[in-house]
């Protein structure tokens, strides 16, 4: 077998079902997105260029409701505010060159980051951290695409398909629980959800991510003076 064969087997076994999780997830990304009046073209240049999961579903609303650009701004901001935490776990300085970790920051996607942060990656080398990212990514831009060309004349009823974001972030947290068997936290994350919802429902999603921030401050705080 030769080595970038290998390379991409590897890759491909890395990614798992993680990484299958992405594709069925694009596939419903790409029915949206012509059901929506969009050019099938759209979905494999969005997954491709943007690559953002649940930030696609929401721009394509925001841009077929001709938002203004700071909503939209302000929308990806807060959406993808998560990505700073994640970036200190990342194991970035593993990978060589500037363009590889110009990719490896792009390709940071909730499933790339629970893949390559778990324990059974902490010895793996740059390509390989590359590599399972690649992975992840075809798998969404892929489903996208087939989503995409397939979304015009299959009889789908698009009722509900917009879970299929919530689905798999709970399937995530799920898969990081057991690898870190932590309950206080995602305790907390559904109090503040819950504050959220029925305290200031217009602004859910800021308030409850700035409540859950400073919450996992004060436990830091706490536990580091303990």
């Amino acid at each position: 077998m030769s080595t970038r064969l290998h390379r991409l087997v590897v890759a491909v076994r890395d990614a798992g079902p993680v990484g299958l999780g992405a594709f069925p997830m694009g596939v419903a990304f790409g029915v949206l997105l012509v059901r929506s009046g969009l050019a099938w073209w759209w979905a494999p240049v969005m997954s491709g260029c943007v690559y953002a999961g649940s930030l696609e579903f929401l721009l394509l609303g925001l841009v077929l409701a001709a938002a203004p650009l700071g909503s939209i701004a302000a929308t990806a901001f807060f959406v993808n505010v998560r990505h700073v935490f994640y970036a200190l776990a990342f194991p970035l300085h593993r990978i060589a060159g500037r363009a590889g970790r110009a990719y490896g920051t792009f390709a940071l996607s909730d499933e790339a980051w629970v893949v390559t942060t778990r324990a059974q990656a902490a010895s793996w080398d740059g390509p390989r951290i590359l590599g399972a990212q690649g992975v992840i990514h075809a798998y969404w831009a892929g489903g996208a695409t087939l989503g995409a060309l397939t979304g015009s004349w299959l009889p789908v009823d698009l009722h509900g398909v917009e879970f299929a974001v919530t689905a798999l972030f709970v399937a995530l947290a799920l898969d990081a629980l057991r690898a870190h068997p932590d309950v206080v936290t995602p305790v907390l994350a559904l109090a503040c959800a819950l504050f959220a919802r029925f305290v200031f429902p217009g602004q859910l999603l800021v308030v409850a991510f700035a409540l859950f921030t400073a919450g996992l401050m004060a436990r830091h705080l706490g536990t580091g003076r303990a």
